[in-house]
């Protein structure tokens, strides 16, 4: 009996380490015809075929197209770890400076890991609203860890004539997907480098 149940539940740990490789594979095979084809020359059909599975496994994995992009958009926040961003901000409370280089760390690792999937998101939601609602979700969970970051300084922190909204949108402008592909893909700069000059110009442009 004991190995009976022994088998049944390393059976179950086989079933859901499958299920999870499947789902990978799927995503995988997205964001490789994403970023190749373009989102709407992509179908579900193509994704099955690149991923190997059937096409009733990738709706059942994910539901739909723009469901298997929101996938994707959830798999690049969390590729750029926000949880060693959450770590860093709050072992650097009282020190903007180093809560700026935090967060510069965070978009540099998001660019470099997921760059594409974020340019792919903007693009293709120019014609597809659930996509443009996407994108705009994640740039405004971007924004509002800045302005909880910001208001948490006190008075007197950020440069003269600067407000919180307006700190947020300087930030946006420096490090965005754009800044980073220039300089990295046109300009040979390093994401090391690209993460350096945001910390250093964001405290000078921000911090008072």
């Amino acid at each position: 009996m004991g190995v009976q149940v022994e088998r049944r539940r390393y059976d179950s740990i086989r079933r859901t380490a499958q299920a999870l490789e499947t789902r990978a594979e799927i995503a995988d095979a997205a964001r490789r015809l994403f970023v190749r084809r373009g989102w709407a020359a992509t179908t579900v059909r193509d994704v099955a075929r690149e991923a190997g599975v059937s096409v009733p496994t990738v709706y059942a994995v994910y539901g739909n197209k723009a469901g298997l992009t929101q996938a994707l958009a959830d798999a690049a926040d969390l590729s750029a770890d926000p949880a060693q961003q959450l770590a860093e901000l709050e072992a650097a409370k009282g020190d903007p400076q180093r809560q700026l280089g935090a967060m510069a760390g965070f978009d540099r690792r998001l660019y470099e890991r997921a760059g594409d999937v974020i340019t792919l998101l903007r693009e293709a939601g120019r014609a597809e609203p659930e996509l443009a609602a996407v994108y705009r979700d994640g740039r405004g969970r971007a924004d509002q860890t800045r302005v909880t970051v910001f208001s948490s300084w006190p008075a007197g922190v950020l440069r003269e004539g600067l407000d919180v909204p307006t700190a947020v949108d300087v930030y946006a402008g420096l490090c965005s997907v754009d800044v980073y592909r220039t300089l990295t893909d046109e300009r040979g700069w390093s994401p090391g480098q690209v993460e350096q000059w945001w910390a250093e110009t964001l405290a000078r442009e921000l911090l008072k």
